[in-house]
Protein backbone atom coordinates (compact mmCIF):
# COMPACT_ATOMS: atom_id res chain seq x y z
CA UNK A 1 0.00 0.00 0.00
CA UNK A 2 2.91 2.35 0.77
CA UNK A 3 4.37 1.69 -2.67
CA UNK A 4 1.00 2.31 -4.27
CA UNK A 5 0.67 5.59 -2.39
CA UNK A 6 3.97 6.72 -3.89
CA UNK A 7 3.31 5.51 -7.43
CA UNK A 8 -0.48 5.78 -7.56
CA UNK A 9 -3.01 3.07 -8.40
CA UNK A 10 -4.56 2.18 -11.72
CA UNK A 11 -7.67 4.24 -12.34
CA UNK A 12 -6.93 6.31 -9.23
CA UNK A 13 -9.32 4.20 -7.12
CA UNK A 14 -8.58 2.02 -4.15
CA UNK A 15 -10.10 -1.45 -3.65
CA UNK A 16 -9.85 -3.96 -0.78
CA UNK A 17 -9.34 -1.55 2.11
CA UNK A 18 -11.74 -3.03 4.62
CA UNK A 19 -9.41 -5.84 5.72
CA UNK A 20 -6.93 -3.13 6.78
CA UNK A 21 -9.68 -1.40 8.78
CA UNK A 22 -10.65 -4.44 10.86
CA UNK A 23 -7.06 -5.58 11.37
CA UNK A 24 -6.57 -6.15 15.10
CA UNK A 25 -3.22 -4.41 14.90
CA UNK A 26 -4.84 -1.33 13.38
CA UNK A 27 -7.69 -1.35 15.91
CA UNK A 28 -5.27 -1.63 18.83
CA UNK A 29 -3.15 1.26 17.54
CA UNK A 30 -6.37 3.24 17.04
CA UNK A 31 -7.44 2.61 20.63
CA UNK A 32 -4.11 3.91 21.87
CA UNK A 33 -4.70 7.14 19.94
CA UNK A 34 -8.21 7.45 21.35
CA UNK A 35 -7.01 6.77 24.91
CA UNK A 36 -4.38 9.52 24.68
CA UNK A 37 -7.12 12.06 23.92
CA UNK A 38 -8.79 11.31 27.30
CA UNK A 39 -12.23 12.10 25.88
CA UNK A 40 -15.56 11.65 27.62
CA UNK A 41 -17.73 8.54 27.46
CA UNK A 42 -20.50 8.24 24.88
CA UNK A 43 -24.10 7.06 25.23
CA UNK A 44 -23.01 3.68 26.63
CA UNK A 45 -21.13 5.42 29.51
CA UNK A 46 -18.02 3.29 28.81
CA UNK A 47 -14.79 5.23 29.39
CA UNK A 48 -11.47 4.61 27.67
CA UNK A 49 -10.15 3.20 30.95
CA UNK A 50 -13.01 0.70 31.16
CA UNK A 51 -12.52 -0.29 27.52
CA UNK A 52 -8.81 -0.80 28.16
CA UNK A 53 -9.53 -3.17 31.04
CA UNK A 54 -11.23 -5.49 28.55
CA UNK A 55 -8.25 -5.65 26.20
CA UNK A 56 -7.36 -7.64 24.15
CA UNK A 57 -10.80 -9.25 24.08
CA UNK A 58 -12.56 -5.98 23.23
CA UNK A 59 -10.36 -5.50 20.15
CA UNK A 60 -10.85 -9.08 19.02
CA UNK A 61 -14.62 -8.72 19.41
CA UNK A 62 -14.65 -5.44 17.49
CA UNK A 63 -12.58 -6.94 14.68
CA UNK A 64 -14.91 -9.95 14.42
CA UNK A 65 -18.03 -7.74 14.29
CA UNK A 66 -16.56 -5.66 11.48
CA UNK A 67 -15.41 -8.71 9.55
CA UNK A 68 -18.78 -10.46 9.90
CA UNK A 69 -20.80 -7.36 9.05
CA UNK A 70 -22.63 -7.19 12.39
CA UNK A 71 -21.04 -3.94 13.58
CA UNK A 72 -23.46 -0.99 13.80
CA UNK A 73 -22.39 2.48 15.04
CA UNK A 74 -24.04 3.59 18.25
CA UNK A 75 -25.81 6.91 18.74
CA UNK A 76 -23.73 10.05 19.25
CA UNK A 77 -24.13 11.98 22.48
CA UNK A 78 -24.50 15.68 21.75
CA UNK A 79 -23.38 18.36 24.19
CA UNK A 80 -23.36 22.11 23.77
CA UNK A 81 -20.26 24.08 24.69
CA UNK A 82 -20.12 27.90 24.95
CA UNK A 83 -18.79 29.90 22.02
CA UNK A 84 -16.20 32.29 23.50
CA UNK A 85 -17.30 35.90 23.53
CA UNK A 86 -20.91 35.15 22.56
CA UNK A 87 -24.12 33.87 24.12
CA UNK A 88 -24.23 31.11 21.50
CA UNK A 89 -23.18 27.48 21.94
CA UNK A 90 -21.40 25.06 19.64
CA UNK A 91 -22.77 21.51 19.28
CA UNK A 92 -20.21 18.81 19.97
CA UNK A 93 -20.78 15.15 19.13
CA UNK A 94 -19.29 12.46 21.38
CA UNK A 95 -19.30 8.95 19.87
CA UNK A 96 -18.75 5.96 22.14
CA UNK A 97 -15.16 4.85 22.75
CA UNK A 98 -15.86 1.74 20.65
CA UNK A 99 -16.97 3.85 17.71
CA UNK A 100 -14.07 6.29 18.13
CA UNK A 101 -11.67 3.35 17.86
CA UNK A 102 -13.25 2.18 14.60
CA UNK A 103 -13.31 5.71 13.20
CA UNK A 104 -9.62 6.10 14.02
CA UNK A 105 -8.95 2.79 12.25
CA UNK A 106 -10.74 4.11 9.16
CA UNK A 107 -8.70 7.32 9.29
CA UNK A 108 -5.46 5.30 9.52
CA UNK A 109 -6.38 3.54 6.27
CA UNK A 110 -7.91 6.27 4.11
CA UNK A 111 -6.10 9.41 5.27
CA UNK A 112 -2.89 8.64 3.30
CA UNK A 113 -4.98 8.16 0.15
CA UNK A 114 -6.41 11.67 0.29
CA UNK A 115 -3.47 13.36 1.98
CA UNK A 116 -1.17 12.96 -1.01
CA UNK A 117 -3.42 15.22 -3.13
CA UNK A 118 -4.55 17.81 -0.59
CA UNK A 119 -3.65 21.40 -1.46
CA UNK A 120 -0.56 23.02 0.03
CA UNK A 121 -2.56 25.84 1.65
CA UNK A 122 -4.72 23.47 3.72
CA UNK A 123 -3.31 23.22 7.26
CA UNK A 124 -6.05 21.92 9.54
CA UNK A 125 -5.92 18.37 10.97
CA UNK A 126 -3.18 17.22 8.66
CA UNK A 127 -0.03 15.25 9.58
CA UNK A 128 2.96 17.51 10.23
CA UNK A 129 0.90 20.71 9.91
CA UNK A 130 -0.83 22.99 12.36
CA UNK A 131 -2.11 26.42 13.33
CA UNK A 132 1.34 27.98 13.52
CA UNK A 133 2.11 26.99 9.93
CA UNK A 134 -1.12 28.64 8.76
CA UNK A 135 -0.39 31.78 10.77
CA UNK A 136 3.15 32.01 9.40
CA UNK A 137 1.75 31.78 5.86
CA UNK A 138 -0.75 34.59 6.52
CA UNK A 139 2.02 36.74 7.99
CA UNK A 140 4.27 36.08 4.99
CA UNK A 141 1.56 36.97 2.46
CA UNK A 142 0.71 40.20 4.28
CA UNK A 143 4.38 41.21 4.24
CA UNK A 144 4.44 40.55 0.47
CA UNK A 145 1.62 43.04 -0.13
CA UNK A 146 -1.39 40.71 -0.11
CA UNK A 147 -3.29 43.13 2.11
CA UNK A 148 -6.82 42.88 0.68
CA UNK A 149 -8.28 40.04 2.71
CA UNK A 150 -11.47 38.04 2.24
CA UNK A 151 -12.38 37.12 5.81
CA UNK A 152 -14.79 34.22 5.20
CA UNK A 153 -16.98 32.23 7.57
CA UNK A 154 -18.88 29.06 6.67
CA UNK A 155 -22.09 29.02 8.67
CA UNK A 156 -22.51 25.78 10.65
CA UNK A 157 -20.14 23.94 8.31
CA UNK A 158 -19.73 20.67 10.20
CA UNK A 159 -23.50 20.31 10.63
CA UNK A 160 -24.35 21.14 7.01
CA UNK A 161 -22.04 18.99 4.84
CA UNK A 162 -24.40 17.15 2.42
CA UNK A 163 -24.00 13.40 2.96
CA UNK A 164 -24.66 12.39 -0.64
CA UNK A 165 -22.11 14.81 -2.07
CA UNK A 166 -19.53 13.91 0.54
CA UNK A 167 -19.91 10.21 -0.26
CA UNK A 168 -19.41 10.99 -3.96
CA UNK A 169 -16.15 12.75 -3.09
CA UNK A 170 -15.01 9.67 -1.22
CA UNK A 171 -16.06 7.42 -4.10
CA UNK A 172 -13.74 9.33 -6.42
CA UNK A 173 -10.82 7.54 -4.76
CA UNK A 174 -12.37 4.64 -2.83
CA UNK A 175 -14.16 1.74 -4.54
CA UNK A 176 -14.34 -0.52 -1.49
CA UNK A 177 -18.03 -1.07 -0.63
CA UNK A 178 -17.68 -2.17 3.02
CA UNK A 179 -15.46 0.80 3.88
CA UNK A 180 -17.83 3.27 2.20
CA UNK A 181 -20.86 1.73 3.93
CA UNK A 182 -19.10 1.98 7.28
CA UNK A 183 -18.37 5.70 6.76
CA UNK A 184 -21.95 6.28 5.61
CA UNK A 185 -23.13 4.51 8.77
CA UNK A 186 -21.12 6.89 10.93
CA UNK A 187 -22.57 9.91 9.11
CA UNK A 188 -26.12 8.66 9.67
CA UNK A 189 -25.67 7.55 13.28
CA UNK A 190 -28.47 8.84 15.50
CA UNK A 191 -27.88 11.98 17.56
CA UNK A 192 -28.95 11.87 21.22
CA UNK A 193 -29.44 15.39 22.64
CA UNK A 194 -30.92 15.25 26.15
CA UNK A 195 -34.21 13.38 25.63
CA UNK A 196 -34.39 14.03 21.88
CA UNK A 197 -33.09 11.49 19.35
CA UNK A 198 -32.96 11.90 15.58
CA UNK A 199 -31.09 10.74 12.47
CA UNK A 200 -29.09 13.54 10.81
CA UNK A 201 -29.63 14.24 7.13
CA UNK A 202 -26.41 16.25 6.79
CA UNK A 203 -23.20 16.99 8.64
CA UNK A 204 -20.18 15.31 10.18
CA UNK A 205 -20.38 16.05 13.91
CA UNK A 206 -17.55 17.98 15.52
CA UNK A 207 -15.94 15.71 18.09
CA UNK A 208 -16.03 12.59 15.95
CA UNK A 209 -12.59 11.22 15.02
CA UNK A 210 -13.49 10.91 11.35
CA UNK A 211 -15.02 14.39 10.92
CA UNK A 212 -11.81 16.46 10.47
CA UNK A 213 -10.65 14.29 7.58
CA UNK A 214 -14.10 14.28 5.97
CA UNK A 215 -14.30 18.06 6.30
CA UNK A 216 -11.00 18.39 4.43
CA UNK A 217 -12.16 15.97 1.74
CA UNK A 218 -15.30 18.00 1.12
CA UNK A 219 -13.49 21.35 0.87
CA UNK A 220 -10.60 19.98 -1.19
CA UNK A 221 -12.19 20.95 -4.57
CA UNK A 222 -12.49 24.54 -3.32
CA UNK A 223 -8.81 24.47 -2.39
CA UNK A 224 -7.81 23.35 -5.88
CA UNK A 225 -10.18 25.82 -7.52
CA UNK A 226 -8.36 28.63 -5.69
CA UNK A 227 -5.01 27.30 -6.91
CA UNK A 228 -6.29 27.10 -10.51
CA UNK A 229 -7.52 30.69 -10.27
CA UNK A 230 -4.16 31.88 -8.91
CA UNK A 231 -5.76 32.97 -5.63
CA UNK A 232 -3.85 32.81 -2.34
CA UNK A 233 -5.94 31.10 0.35
CA UNK A 234 -4.97 29.86 3.80
CA UNK A 235 -7.38 27.32 5.27
CA UNK A 236 -7.53 25.58 8.62
CA UNK A 237 -10.53 23.19 8.53
CA UNK A 238 -13.59 25.42 7.95
CA UNK A 239 -11.75 28.61 8.90
CA UNK A 240 -10.07 30.34 5.96
CA UNK A 241 -8.89 33.68 4.64
CA UNK A 242 -8.08 34.73 1.08
CA UNK A 243 -5.32 37.29 0.58
CA UNK A 244 -5.05 39.45 -2.56
CA UNK A 245 -2.96 42.39 -3.76
CA UNK A 246 -5.88 44.48 -4.99
CA UNK A 247 -9.45 45.15 -3.89
CA UNK A 248 -10.65 44.02 -7.32
CA UNK A 249 -8.92 40.65 -6.94
CA UNK A 250 -10.48 40.24 -3.49
CA UNK A 251 -13.95 40.98 -4.85
CA UNK A 252 -13.41 38.45 -7.65
CA UNK A 253 -12.20 35.82 -5.17
CA UNK A 254 -15.21 36.33 -2.93
CA UNK A 255 -17.54 35.99 -5.92
CA UNK A 256 -15.91 32.67 -6.86
CA UNK A 257 -16.15 31.38 -3.30
CA UNK A 258 -19.81 32.43 -2.98
CA UNK A 259 -20.68 30.52 -6.15
CA UNK A 260 -18.78 27.39 -5.11
CA UNK A 261 -20.29 27.42 -1.63
CA UNK A 262 -23.82 27.79 -3.01
CA UNK A 263 -23.27 25.04 -5.59
CA UNK A 264 -22.06 22.66 -2.88
CA UNK A 265 -24.88 23.03 -0.39
CA UNK A 266 -23.06 25.28 2.08
CA UNK A 267 -23.65 28.83 3.33
CA UNK A 268 -21.37 31.81 3.91
CA UNK A 269 -22.26 33.68 7.08
CA UNK A 270 -23.72 36.99 5.82
CA UNK A 271 -22.53 39.04 8.80
CA UNK A 272 -19.10 37.48 9.30
CA UNK A 273 -17.91 37.33 5.70
CA UNK A 274 -16.30 40.57 4.48
CA UNK A 275 -13.40 42.12 2.59
CA UNK A 276 -10.81 43.91 4.71
CA UNK A 277 -7.94 46.23 3.80
CA UNK A 278 -5.41 45.01 6.37
CA UNK A 279 -3.46 48.27 6.13
CA UNK A 280 -6.27 50.25 7.74
CA UNK A 281 -8.54 47.61 9.25
CA UNK A 282 -8.10 44.34 11.10
CA UNK A 283 -9.23 40.74 10.81
CA UNK A 284 -9.10 37.69 13.08
CA UNK A 285 -7.71 34.28 12.19
CA UNK A 286 -6.93 31.29 14.44
CA UNK A 287 -6.89 33.24 17.69
CA UNK A 288 -4.84 36.20 16.40
CA UNK A 289 -5.86 39.67 15.28
CA UNK A 290 -3.96 40.95 12.21
CA UNK A 291 -3.55 44.58 11.15
CA UNK A 292 -0.81 45.98 8.95
CA UNK A 293 2.37 44.12 9.85
CA UNK A 294 1.21 43.59 13.43
CA UNK A 295 -0.52 40.63 15.01
CA UNK A 296 -1.57 39.96 18.58
CA UNK A 297 -3.98 37.73 20.56
CA UNK A 298 -7.57 38.55 19.73
CA UNK A 299 -9.84 39.74 22.54
CA UNK A 300 -11.65 36.38 22.69
CA UNK A 301 -8.31 34.63 23.20
CA UNK A 302 -7.46 36.92 26.11
CA UNK A 303 -10.94 36.51 27.60
CA UNK A 304 -10.66 32.71 27.39
CA UNK A 305 -7.32 32.85 29.17
CA UNK A 306 -8.64 35.11 31.93
CA UNK A 307 -11.69 32.89 32.39
CA UNK A 308 -9.46 29.82 32.75
CA UNK A 309 -7.18 31.59 35.24
CA UNK A 310 -10.12 32.95 37.23
CA UNK A 311 -11.62 29.47 37.59
CA UNK A 312 -8.38 28.21 39.16
CA UNK A 313 -7.66 31.19 41.43
CA UNK A 314 -10.83 31.68 43.43
CA UNK A 315 -10.27 33.73 46.59
CA UNK A 316 -12.08 31.11 48.68
CA UNK A 317 -9.88 28.21 47.61
CA UNK A 318 -8.45 26.18 50.43
CA UNK A 319 -5.58 24.83 48.34
CA UNK A 320 -1.99 25.80 49.00
CA UNK A 321 -0.41 28.55 46.91
CA UNK A 322 1.98 26.01 45.39
CA UNK A 323 -0.96 23.83 44.34
CA UNK A 324 -2.79 26.77 42.76
CA UNK A 325 0.35 27.80 40.88
CA UNK A 326 0.76 24.20 39.74
CA UNK A 327 -2.70 24.34 38.19
CA UNK A 328 -2.17 27.76 36.60
CA UNK A 329 1.27 27.16 35.08
CA UNK A 330 0.23 24.65 32.36
CA UNK A 331 -2.43 27.10 31.13
CA UNK A 332 0.08 29.96 30.98
CA UNK A 333 2.73 27.81 29.31
CA UNK A 334 0.33 26.51 26.66
CA UNK A 335 -1.03 29.98 25.95
CA UNK A 336 2.46 31.46 25.69
CA UNK A 337 3.60 28.68 23.35
CA UNK A 338 0.88 29.70 20.88
CA UNK A 339 0.97 33.49 21.31
CA UNK A 340 4.68 34.07 21.92
CA UNK A 341 5.05 35.68 18.49
CA UNK A 342 2.68 38.54 19.25
CA UNK A 343 4.15 41.81 17.99
CA UNK A 344 2.67 43.65 20.99
CA UNK A 345 4.82 42.66 23.96
CA UNK A 346 2.75 44.41 26.61
CA UNK A 347 0.21 41.60 26.32
CA UNK A 348 2.64 39.41 28.28
CA UNK A 349 3.11 41.91 31.11
CA UNK A 350 -0.67 42.45 31.26
CA UNK A 351 -1.34 38.73 31.64
CA UNK A 352 1.42 38.34 34.24
CA UNK A 353 0.00 41.25 36.20
CA UNK A 354 -3.51 39.77 36.08
CA UNK A 355 -2.31 36.39 37.38
CA UNK A 356 -0.32 37.91 40.24
CA UNK A 357 -3.29 40.10 41.12
CA UNK A 358 -5.46 36.99 41.43
CA UNK A 359 -2.87 35.26 43.61
CA UNK A 360 -2.43 38.30 45.84
CA UNK A 361 -6.19 38.35 46.30
CA UNK A 362 -6.05 34.78 47.62
CA UNK A 363 -3.26 35.65 50.05
CA UNK A 364 -5.05 38.83 51.12
CA UNK A 365 -8.18 36.81 51.91
CA UNK A 366 -6.15 34.45 54.11
CA UNK A 367 -4.84 37.39 56.13
CA UNK A 368 -8.41 38.61 56.74
CA UNK A 369 -8.15 41.32 54.09
CA UNK A 370 -11.08 42.28 51.88
CA UNK A 371 -11.26 43.03 48.19
CA UNK A 372 -8.51 42.64 45.62
CA UNK A 373 -4.81 43.25 46.11
CA UNK A 374 -3.76 46.82 46.96
CA UNK A 375 -0.55 48.84 46.94
CA UNK A 376 0.86 47.46 50.17
CA UNK A 377 0.27 43.92 48.96
CA UNK A 378 2.87 44.46 46.25
CA UNK A 379 5.40 45.03 49.04
CA UNK A 380 4.22 42.05 51.10
CA UNK A 381 4.20 39.73 48.05
CA UNK A 382 6.40 41.31 45.36
CA UNK A 383 6.79 39.85 41.88
CA UNK A 384 9.96 38.14 43.02
CA UNK A 385 7.99 36.23 45.66
CA UNK A 386 5.80 34.56 43.02
CA UNK A 387 8.81 33.79 40.85
CA UNK A 388 10.40 32.03 43.83
CA UNK A 389 7.18 30.03 44.25
CA UNK A 390 7.60 28.77 40.69
CA UNK A 391 4.97 30.87 38.89
CA UNK A 392 5.52 30.85 35.12
CA UNK A 393 6.07 34.37 33.75
CA UNK A 394 5.23 35.12 30.12
CA UNK A 395 7.37 38.26 30.26
CA UNK A 396 10.41 36.36 31.52
CA UNK A 397 9.89 33.57 28.99
CA UNK A 398 9.70 36.07 26.13
CA UNK A 399 12.78 37.97 27.34
CA UNK A 400 14.72 34.69 27.50
CA UNK A 401 13.58 33.75 23.98
CA UNK A 402 14.64 37.14 22.60
CA UNK A 403 18.03 36.94 24.29
CA UNK A 404 18.56 33.42 22.98
CA UNK A 405 17.70 34.48 19.40
CA UNK A 406 20.28 37.28 19.51
CA UNK A 407 23.14 34.96 20.42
Amino acid sequence: MLTALEEGVEGGKWFRLFDKVFSERNLLASFQKVARKKGAAGVDHVTAQEFERRLPGAIQELSAMLKEGTYVPQAIRRVHIPKPGTSETRPLGIPTVRDRVVQAAVVNVIEPIFERNFAEHSYGFRPGRGCKDALRRVDALLSQGYVHVVDADLKGYFDSIPHDRLMKRLEEKIADGPTLRLIDGFLKADILDDAARWTPEAGAPQGAVLSPLLSNVYLDPLDHLMVEQGIEMVRYADDFVILCKTAEDAARALKIVRQWVADNGLTLHPMKTRIVDARTDRFDFLGYTFSGEKHWPRQKSLKNLRDAIRARTRRTTGDSLQYVIGRVNPILQGWYAFFQHSTYRNVFTDVDGYVRRRLRSILRKRTKGKGTGRGIDHQRWPNRFFAEQGLFSLTAAHAAAVQSSRR
